[in-house]
């Protein structure tokens, strides 16, 4: 009602209605039922029930004549689809709900309390039902009871003013046709705490492992049932580290001693003995990853899906033979695209993976039948397998009762499994499988998780682990996979980003190393551990992981780095570059202080002009502790200060670390430049050609004149004084100017002169 009337609120402010909206009806008058204990867990006809519990006024109001009265809802229930049916009530006024009949006639069903009931007061109550009060028949089926507290708040009449139920099975006279062999998960995970090496960012892993935490409780149930354990494998390294020593960071950075080496050393040699009692061990991918959410955002972290099931292969499988490896969904984690991406298709996949979904993933109408088996071929059509041999764990089994408010507690669960199971138990022929798997987040202490490890003692019930359920159903039977919406990760984009981030740093210093396979072991863990789903709810938590992961992962990069001479510019150091001529050389030095050989490569680049050219250089191998000092040869078309950045890079060009900023003085002529020392060149060489030509052709001139003139005088004297054969004797004609090839330029000038002066 509250809801609706906000809503009316909210759409009356919209069409602008008067501010004075009606005001919400206020609360009832009511309590708080709890039922503690309930046995026996499922009577047989004739026994008589106990029901024990609390009743605490959480209203403003003082209940006069108050009293605790057992009830039973008649309608025998022989399916578990009918146990899924049953109705919440929660849209019913609690004085109107009816379904549980209240049990009046036997004094020991109703418990009148002595004094009125005061706001915040608790009182206790027990109820013994005889078997005759139920009033319901001797066969096998489930029933709801629970206990309704009636009194009288002021002005008015008495009213329920609150109720509690739970789900009672019933064993009747005839006996139950077969036993039903339960496989209990128990899931071992943690969120990440380990920052690297000893470092540890608090002290909550080390807080569970005890006794008295949740884990410590969870894994203390492998003593006195068959259990299998679903274990994070990054969990288990991050208790070896703790094992042996740890500190844990402060936010200031300061750091102190941890005080879980005891806790972490006994809870590590109790999860060995579990497993030498033969409880089976499934090991999920590595940091326990956020599956669907890194398969939903694509390249680069879908990669790292199949990077956390191949660290789990070679964690689990190489180093202990004896584990599973496998894989859990829930939600909409579990539709086929994500079932088929995560299940193979990854370095070291076999066919004895284990691959766990949750029945919750599906609706209640397509939910596959779990009444015989839990093992199924499950359809993928859309990734690279189309048939993923998947377990599918009973979700019906951890509901708890049919109260939401109540449904995850301890009795709750434990009456809702035998009641499931028993209903299976009686409803067929032949052993029956079933896999019960709690919940992310369902159960936060382990109670819940304890109390259906107690229920493995029913007598209908076979324990027995995955390993053994899988074998005995060779032959699964189909199902297609759930429908789930576009997105179902839990993280959010915020910590997905980071991820990114961090996953960029990695590569890139995995790119940088000669030998890939070198990458610290560490920086792989750190990155895989930034996916898990455990992160959820943790969100400041998971932003700082992955910002000292990240700079960690730079620190390592930023040790391959120029090491040129700089300048100081403010905030800025520059490197200064005279680059002299139309072409220039200068050096810049990359030292490696890392602990493994690098392959590098370096890139400059303007960031004000466009005309430098650099010519690119190959890569260069430097061992630990190598420099390597290569010239750049540049070229820029006009003269000037270039603004430019120096970049180290891997193999792959990828940036590694900080660019560094050069400042290259660029001396030489631009095109304008070019232009007028051609045209003055041209100039000059034109007018000395000019000159060269005229010259020449004056010589030739007065040579051809000189020529002419000896000729005259020749055939003068010839006339007079001719030889017998008709020749002209000349003594001159031998020498070089007879042929009109002067002896010496000077020489005819002289010549020329001479005649005009003579």
């Amino acid at each position: 009602m509250a809801g609706a009337c906000l809503v009316v609120a909210a759409s009356a402010a919209t069409l602008g209605a008067p501010a004075e909206a009606e005001a919400a009806p206020t609360d009832e008058p009511a309590v708080q039922v709890t039922i503690d204990s309930f046995g026996p867990t499922a009577p047989k006809p004739g026994q008589p029930v106990v029901i024990k519990g609390r009743v605490t006024n959480t209203s403003s109001v003082t209940f006069e004549e108050p009293q605790a009265l057992a009830c039973i809802d008649r309608t025998r229930l022989a399916s578990t689809s009918a146990l899924d049916a049953i109705s919440t009530e929660q849209n019913i006024p609690m004085s109107e709900r009816d379904s549980c009949r209240n049990l009046t006639n036997d004094e020991q069903t109703f418990q009148p309390f002595d004094q009125p009931l005061a706001p915040k007061e608790t009182v206790d109550f027990t109820l013994t039902v005889p078997w005759k009060e139920w009033r319901i028949n001797d066969q096998t089926g489930v029933y709801v009871v629970g206990v309704a507290f009636r009194g009288q708040p002021p002005n008015s009449s008495r009213i329920m003013a609150g109720r509690a139920r739970t789900l009672m099975p019933v064993l009747g006279k005839e006996p139950l046709t077969r036993p039903v062999n339960t496989a209990l998960v128990v899931p071992l995970r943690h969120r990440p705490t380990q920052l690297g090496g000893k470092n540890f960012a608090n002290d909550s892993l080390a807080t569970s492992l005890a006794p008295a935490g949740s884990l410590g409780r969870l894994l203390a149930l492998g003593r006195q049932h068959q259990v299998t354990w679903l274990v994070d494998p990054a969990m288990l390294d991050e208790i070896r580290q703790l094992a042996k020593g740890y500190v844990v960071v402060g936010e200031n950075g300061q750091t102190t001693i941890g005080t879980g080496q005891t806790v972490a050393t006994t809870w590590l040699k109790e999860f060995d003995a579990g497993r030498a009692r033969g409880n089976q061990v499934v090991l999920l991918p590595y940091g326990d990853p956020d599956v669907a959410g890194l398969l939903d955002s694509g390249e680069p972290l879908k990669k790292l899906v199949a990077q956390a099931r191949t660290k789990t292969e070679r964690s689990g499988g190489e180093l202990a033979p004896g584990f599973t490896n496998g894989l859990s969904l829930e939600g909409g984690a579990a539709a086929g695209r994500y079932l088929a991406a995560a299940s193979g298709g990854f370095t070291g996949a076999t066919t004895d993976d284990l691959n766990l979904v949750s029945s919750s993933s599906w609706s209640a109408s397509t939910r596959p039948v779990l009444t015989s088996t839990p093992v199924y071929d499950v359809l993928t059509p859309e990734g690279p397998d189309q048939i993923v041999r998947t377990v599918i764990a009973n979700s019906s089994l951890t509901t708890g009762g049919p109260d939401p408010e109540t449904a995850e507690s301890p009795l709750q669960v434990r009456q809702r499994f035998a009641a499931v199971t028993a209903l299976i138990a009686a409803g067929g022929k032949g052993a029956a499988s079933v896999v019960v798997a709690p919940p992310r987040g369902w159960d936060s202490d382990g109670r819940a998780t304890a109390a259906l490890a107690g229920s493995l003692s029913l007598p209908w019930i076979k324990a027995t682990d995955v390993a053994d359920v899988v074998a005995a159903n060779p032959k699964p039977l189909t199902t297609k996979a759930p429908a789930a919406a576009k997105t179902n990760g839990v993280l959010t984009e915020t910590q997905l980003d980071g991820i990114r981030q961090l996953d960029d740093a990695t590569t890139t210093m995995q790119n940088l190393l000669v030998d890939g396979n070198a990458l610290p072991e560490v920086m792989t863990q750190a990155l895989l551990r930034s996916t898990s789903s455990g992160w959820n709810g943790h969100p400041e938590e998971a932003r700082r992981f992955s910002a000292i992961e990240l700079g960690s992962a730079n620190q390592q990069l930023g040790k391959v780095h120029l090491v040129n001479a700089s300048v100081d510019r403010g905030l800025r150091k520059e490197i200064k570059v005279n680059l002299a001529g139309s072409k220039g050389t200068f050096p810049l030095t990359i030292t490696n202080d890392t602990d493994w050989s690098v392959r590098v490569g370096i890139v400059v680049s303007s960031a004000n002009r466009s005309d430098l050219k650099i010519k690119r250089l190959p890569t260069a191998v430097l061992g630990p502790g190598q420099k390597w000092t290569p010239r750049i040869t540049a070229s820029a078309e006009q003269n000037g200060l270039i603004r430019a950045t120096a970049q180290v890079t891997n193999a792959d060009g990828k940036p590694v670390g900080k660019s560094q900023e050069l400042l290259i003085q660029a001396s030489q002529y631009g095109s304008v430049g070019w232009i007028l020392v051609g045209a003055a060149c041209a100039l000059l060489f034109g007018t000395s050609f000019v000159r060269i030509y005229r010259r020449v052709r004056t010589e030739r001139r007065n040579t051809a004149a000189a020529t002419t003139a000896a000729t005259t005088d020749s055939s003068t004297d010839g006339s007079t004084d001719s030889s017998t054969d008709g020749t002209t004797a000349d003594p001159a004609h031998d020498r070089p100017e007879a042929n009109g090839v002067p002896e010496a330029p000077d020489a005819s000038l002289k010549e020329g002169v001479g005649s005009k002066d003579g």
